[in-house]
């Protein structure tokens, strides 16, 4: 795959794409041990499943970002 062919927001696509991957799977691993009757994971951990949202955000800015640049103008009727 080229990065040539990369259009404006993409890059912001792919990294929240990554950041909510991470979030996640923070998610998960904060869930686990509630469901299974372990003890509770450090803090960071919890600190860590906030980048689902924020990775979820920051995606969803590329796309608007990326649909906002491949709308044609809308000629002026006057």
């Amino acid at each position: 795959m080229s990065n040539a062919s990369a259009g404006p927001g993409d890059r912001l696509v792919r990294v929240g794409a990554l950041l909510f991957a991470l979030g996640t799977v923070a998610t998960l691993a904060t869930v686990t041990p509630m469901l299974i009757g372990a003890h509770a994971l450090p803090t960071a951990v919890y600190l860590l499943s906030a980048l689902m949202p924020i990775g979820f955000a920051i995606a969803a800015a590329g796309l608007v970002r990326s649909i906002r640049s491949r709308r044609r103008p809308v000629p002026k009727l006057l």
